[in-house]
């Protein structure tokens, strides 16, 4: 079974049938992190890790389907990570506070994505 990895407690809950649920109480780039050092140990990306049009500091949950089978370095999903959390550096925190409606419509639009 592949892993979903998320910051996600909505999409941990909803796709635990579904995968292995990595679930980490960390911010949008630490998922992105993870993702990497994952890569670096022989996984391979399943789902891109800036899968739709929000940018990183628009929403603070990322979910990031990632194989459970280990290969050897897989180049292409190192790229895919290594620019998306370069990326990801480049949009600064956009200093809001973020109503408990708003959050829960960010993990629905993460949930989405992964279905």
């Amino acid at each position: 079974m592949d892993i979903l990895l998320t910051n996600n407690p909505l999409a941990a809950e909803r796709f635990a049938a579904r995968f292995d649920v990595d679930y980490r109480d960390v911010t949008y780039l630490d998922i992105l992190t993870i993702a990497r050092d994952m890569v670096h140990g022989g996984a391979k990306l399943f789902t891109h890790p800036l899968s739709s049009s929000l940018k990183p500091n628009e929403t603070p949950y990322k979910s990031i389907v990632i194989s459970s089978e280990k290969h050897s370095l897989d180049m292409k999903s190192l790229q895919i990570i290594e620019g998306s959390m370069s990326l990801c550096k480049n949009f600064p925190p956009l200093g809001r506070e973020l109503t408990e409606n708003t959050l829960r419509d960010f993990m629905e639009v993460d949930c989405a994505i992964i279905s």
